[in-house]
C-alpha cells in the first residue's frame, strides 16, 4: 500500500500542498538535501523513495541501524561513478540517521557539499539533538506530522478495496475500523499491520466456504451463477471482536473528541488530587490504551503539579516536566513509564492549590484596578537623568546585609500588607509558611521573634 505517487500520500499537507517545499522539488525544483523528522508510519520513506523518483535520479537506500561509515564510502564511491560516467545524480536515502556517530555523519560531508549525493535523511529524534551541525546546515529540514484519524480512515479504506491490499475480500465494521484507526497513533504502518493480522484472520476462517461455493476456475464477483447476495455474504467480515482478538488489545471505549476525553481525563486529574494512585493509573492506562496523545497528558500532568501541589512538594514540577520531555524525546511506548511515574509521583505527594490561590488573587486585584505606582526606589535608574527623577536613590541591596533581608517598601501602597501566598502546613510548604512569616515582619519593619 505505498503511495506510488504524491497524490497518494496522506498527511504532510504542509510539505506537499501547493508550492510547499517537497511538492516545489518533485515538480522540478532546485535539488536540495533535506532530513524528514517524524514520529514512525509517518512516510518519511515514502517520501524520500518518491522525491527520487520523480527527480529522475538514481535512488540508492542506507539504514544507520546496520550500516557503517564503509558502506557509506561504497554508495558515495559508486554514486561518484555514477555521475562521471553518465551524468547521472545519486539521491541516498539513509533512515534513522540519529543512530550514526558523529564519525559516521562526518562522513557524508563531503558529498552531500560537492553534491556527488542528494542525501534524504530521516529520523525520529529531533535532529538538533541528534545530527552534527554541519549536516544540519547543509540540509533542508522537514518536520512530518503524525496521520490524523481521516487520514488513517482512508488509508484502511483503500487497502480494504485496493488491488495491492485485499482487494475487497474484506469487508470491516464500522467499530472496527474505528477501533483500528485509534490502534494506530498516527502511524500508518501500525494501522496497516492490525487490519493485516485481523483480516488474515478471518480469511483463514471463511477460507472453507469460498472454496465450496466459488468454482476455482472464476473469481467470485464475475460468476453469474453466484446470486450478488451469496458472493457479498463470502466476505470476511472484520469485526471489533476479530480486531482485539488479533491485536490482543481490548477496545477502550473513549472517543478523543467527545464527552469520553473529557470525563476520563477529568477522572483521571481528579484521582491524583485525591491522592488514589491506583485509580489515576487507571485512567492514565484507559488514555493510553485508546491512543491518547502522551503529549496532551503530559500538559495535564504539568499544569496539575502546580496546580494542586505546588510547593508541598517542590519535586513534583519537576518530575512532571522531565515526563513530558521524555515523551519528546523518547516516544511511545517507552514514555509510559515515565507517564506512569510522574503520576505516581503526584498521586502520592503532599497537596496544596496555594499557588493558584495566590496568583489569581494577584491578578484580581490587578483587574481591579490596584495596581499603583511603583515605589521611587524600585524603579529602574540606569539610564541618564533616573537619579534626577528620585529614581533607586534609597533602594537598599539586600546582598550587602548580612542577613540578606532589606526593611523596605516592595508593593505599590495600595497593596502594602496585602498576602496573596498563604502556604499550608502540609509537605514542604510547613517549613515555607514558618519562613515566610519572618520574612514579611522584616521587610515590614516587624520583629522576628
Amino acid at each position: 500500500m505505498r503511495p506510488q505517487t504524491l497524490d497518494e500520500v496522506l498527511g504532510q499537507q504542509h510539505l506537499l500542498g501547493p508550492g510547499a517545499p517537497l511538492r516545489r522539488l518533485v515538480q522540478g525544483g532546485a535539488p536540495s538535501s533535506m532530513l524528514l523528522y517524524g514520529p514512525p508510519g509517518t512516510g518519511k520513506t515514502t517520501l524520500a523513495t518518491l522525491v527520487a523518483g520523480a527527480t529522475g535520479r538514481r535512488f540508492a537506500q542506507l539504514s544507520a541501524v546496520s550500516a557503517g561509515v564503509k558502506e557509506v564510502r561504497a554508495v558515495i564511491t559508486d554514486a561518484a561513478a555514477s555521475l562521471r560516467r553518465i551524468g547521472e545524480q545519486t539521491v541516498l536515502f539513509i533512515d534513522e540517521v540519529h543512530r550514526f556517530s558523529k564519525t559516521q555523519q562526518d562522513s557524508l560531508l563531503g558529498a552531500v557539499e560537492d553534491r556527488t549525493v542528494i542525501l534524504i535523511a530521516a529520523t525520529t529524534e529531533n535532529p538538533f539533538f541528534s545530527v552534527v551541525s554541519p549536516l544540519l546546515s547543509r540540509s533542508l529540514i522537514l518536520q512530518l506530522q503524525p496521520l490524523g484519524d481521516n487520514d488513517i480512515t482512508e488509508l484502511l479504506q483503500r487497502a480494504i478495496i485496493d488491488p495491492r491490499g485485499f482487494g475487497g475480500r474484506v469487508r470491516v465494521t464500522d467499530d472496527a475500523l474505528a477501533h483500528l484507526v485509534s490502534l494506530a497513533g498516527g502511524d500508518a504502518r501500525r494501522s496497516l499491520t492490525a487490519l493485516e493480522a485481523a483480516a488474515d484472520s478471518v480469511l483463514d476462517d471463511s477460507a472453507e466456504a469460498f472454496i465450496a461455493v466459488v468454482p476455482s476456475d472464476v473469481s467470485a464477483k464475475s460468476s453469474p451463477k453466484i446470486p450478488a447476495t451469496e458472493v457479498d455474504s463470502l466476505q470476511a467480515v472484520v469485526d471489533l471482536a476479530a480486531v482485539e482478538r488479533a491485536v490482543n488489545r481490548a477496545a477502550v471505549r473513549y472517543d478523543k473528541s467527545g464527552d469520553q476525553h473529557y470525563d476520563v481525563t477529568s477522572a483521571f486529574i481528579k484521582s491524583i488530587r485525591g491522592s488514589d494512585v491506583d485509580a489515576a493509573l487507571h485512567y492514565l492506562a484507559r488514555m493510553l490504551e485508546a491512543g491518547e496523545d502522551p503529549r496532551f497528558i503530559s500538559r495535564r500532568l504539568m499544569i496539575h503539579a502546580s496546580e494542586d501541589i505546588g510547593l508541598a512538594d517542590p519535586t513534583a514540577l519537576l518530575a512532571a516536566v522531565a515526563a513530558a520531555q521524555i515523551v519528546q524525546l523518547v516516544g511511545m511506548p517507552e514514555a509510559r513509564i515515565a507517564l506512569a511515574q510522574a503520576t505516581i509521583h503526584l498521586a502520592t505527594a503532599p497537596k496544596s492549590n496555594a499557588v493558584i490561590v495566590a496568583i489569581d488573587d494577584a491578578m484580581a486585584d490587578v483587574r481591579a484596578g490596584k495596581t499603583g505606582s511603583v515605589p521611587p526606589h524600585l524603579r529602574d535608574g540606569h539610564y541618564p537623568g533616573a537619579k534626577k527623577l528620585g529614581n533607586a536613590k534609597t533602594y537598599v541591596y539586600p546582598h550587602s546585609l548580612a542577613e540578606g533581608i532589606a526593611q523596605q517598601q516592595y508593593s505599590p501602597d495600595d497593596l502594602i500588607g496585602r498576602d496573596y501566598y498563604q502556604p499550608t502546613a502540609r509537605g514542604a510548604e510547613r517549613a515555607i509558611a514558618e519562613r515566610l512569616g519572618k520574612l514579611r515582619r522584616l521587610i515590614r519593619g516587624g520583629r522576628e521573634g
